[in-house]
């Protein structure tokens, strides 16, 4: 009888709780698309310490792309990390982008700069042909 208690009582899901990992310098990488937001933070040896995206905060179709969802996004991925001070590196061209540097400022890391890494093309690719009627 008493093993099957602590079956019963093992079969319970355990709630995970994240821990806060202390780094004194990061990297903060924003990817602003125009259908979501993802921001992930990492030591400077490059190892993911934390990330989060505006799906995985709870939004779903065009609100993952709002300035709100972004801020939201930004917010989570630092609650589990304690740093001083951070690089933050911007990719993509979405609306979002603003809002959550806005979030990342405000949490009060020093920023030692910040700089967009967008990839431009030169010249781009080989259009297509011309279509003849």
């Amino acid at each position: 009888m008493a093993k099957a208690r602590l079956k019963l009582l093992s079969r319970r899901p355990r709630r995970l709780r994240k821990r806060t990992r202390r780094i004194p310098r990061g990297v903060i990488y924003v990817q602003a698309g125009f259908n979501n937001t993802i921001v992930t933070i990492t030591d400077l040896r490059g190892q993911v310490v934390s990330s989060s995206s505006a799906g995985h905060c709870g939004f779903r179709g065009k609100r993952k792309a709002s300035p709100f969802a972004a801020e939201t996004t930004a917010q989570t991925a630092l609650c589990t990390v304690a740093m001083q001070r951070a690089e933050v590196l911007v990719k993509g061209g979405g609306i979002g982008r603003d809002a959550a540097l806005r979030a990342i400022s405000q949490s009060g890391i020093k920023l030692t700069f910040v700089r967009d890494v967008t990839p431009l093309p030169h010249n781009g690719c080989r259009p297509p042909k011309r279509r003849r009627v």
